[in-house]
């Protein structure tokens, strides 16, 4: 039992380490996992077995093949239309601006969505839209496009689940988190539509003016089909109750493309995102180093006890909201997610359910302004006056979300898919 221990405080600390360090977590995370193992008596082989390569072919297909799309100009184009539709309707905004984030969320990187925060929040100074709102809804589409069978979040969970021999759903997985999100949207509606800034005049000049939209080229239509063609392919086969590869259908939707243009296929090569592909890596390797040596058991072990595993969901969902509320998400999701193996396998507990819970707890969480989501959206917030007060905010929903969203969640979620 004191090997397990020790590696379990070294796992956490490494975390801590790294974050106040400002140093890799998977590179670091990657050295520790070879060296306690070494120590614990793992084969050096096995170690490194644990490495996720089929991870690494879904984050670097993924990331490739919409990197394409960003470099050819595909998505800006896509946006400029979509923002003509809700010229002169200042309350459909806050919904279009959730909806478009989502979509390019959805495009390989969650974070990619940031890209309509400068966007939303000048829009939202524009229009008189209070900037809670339009933050709020830029920060729940990323969350909820950051959990498609495409993106990271998505990629991440469903694939470490998977792993770990966890049946989940990765559209039921989106699913969930698209309901979740749009709730969190109409809750700010309802905190927040009523009170813009009225001294505000309405104007058009910052949505997009048909007339100045650039034209279509033909490599974007081809790419738009492509996205379409990858997305469809990935629903239809996941209807049929086979499992798409969605990272093998993106190196070969993106290889077409990139033979087409290889000018965006030598850029894209930019987007791919190396760093997640560590962190990811590194975490998931020592994670299997902690399986080998019996950790995992050994939590299985205390959550089997008679009292212990809705208790046990409700502190993994508060843990994994309140440490990414301030530190990356796809790293906790890597962490926790196989760390909520014995739970569902000790605790009787559905995994599907408290999979989504956990994931979306550490999600949520990620418009606190001491996230990357969340000093994004107080950064372009164009009134300097008004920054403080959406800082104060963000900071009271992130932590509001730390406490209600595990208790939201696991009742909503991990309850009544137990009692069937």
């Amino acid at each position: 039992m004191t090997v397990q221990i020790v590696a379990l405080t070294i796992f956490a600390a490494v975390f801590v380490i790294a974050e106040i360090r400002r140093t890799h977590i998977g590179i670091a995370m990657f050295a520790a996992a070879a060296a306690m193992g070494l120590l614990a008596g793992v084969p050096l082989d096995d170690i490194v077995s644990g490495y996720p390569i089929d991870i690494l072919i879904l984050l670097v297909g993924v990331t490739f093949f919409f990197g394409i799309a960003k470099s050819n100009g595909t998505i800006e184009r896509l946006v400029d239309r979509a923002l003509v539709f809700v010229r002169g309707r200042t309350g459909a905004l806050p919904v279009a601006f959730f909806v478009l984030t989502g979509l390019i969320s959805a495009m390989g990187s969650p974070l990619g969505g940031l890209v309509m925060a400068p966007i939303g929040m000048s829009v939202a100074h524009r229009r008189g839209i209070d900037p809670m709102l339009m933050a709020l809804a830029i920060g729940t589409g990323l969350s909820a496009g950051g959990f498609a069978p495409t993106s990271l979040f998505g990629i991440v969970t469903w694939g470490t689940a998977d792993s770990a021999g966890i049946e989940l759903d990765p559209l039921v997985l989106f699913a969930v988190a698209i309901g979740v999100n749009l709730l969190l949207l109409a809750a700010a509606y309802l905190m927040f539509g009523s009170r813009g800034d009225r001294r505000t005049l309405p104007s058009d000049d910052d949505v997009a003016d048909p007339a100045g939209i650039p034209p279509l080229r033909a490599i974007h239509v081809i790419t738009a089909f492509a996205v379409l063609g990858l997305l469809a392919v990935v629903v239809v086969l996941a209807l049929r109750d086979s499992r798409p590869d969605v990272g093998v259908l993106a190196f070969g939707f993106g290889a077409v493309l990139a033979l087409i243009d290889p000018e965006s296929g030598r850029t894209a090569l930019k987007e791919i995102d190396w760093s997640t592909v560590l962190l990811v890596g590194g975490i998931i390797t020592y994670v299997g180093v902690l399986q080998k040596i019996g950790a995992i058991d050994l939590l299985g072990d205390l959550a089997s006890g008679p009292s212990a595993p809705i208790f046990a969901a409700l502190v993994i969902c508060a843990v994994s909201g309140l440490v990414s509320a301030f530190a990356s998400t796809t790293g906790i999701l890597a962490a926790l997610v196989p760390l909520a193996i014995p739970l569902v396998q000790h605790g009787d507990l559905p995994g599907w359910a408290l999979i989504c819970a956990l994931a979306l707890c550490s999600s949520i969480v990620d418009i606190s302004p001491f996230s990357t989501v969340g000093a994004a959206l107080v950064a372009t917030t164009v009134d300097p006056e008004a920054r403080p007060r959406v800082t104060a905010l963000l900071t009271r929903y992130g932590l509001t979300m730390v406490v209600l969203g595990p208790v939201v969640l696991v009742g909503v979620l991990v309850l009544p898919a137990m009692a069937l």
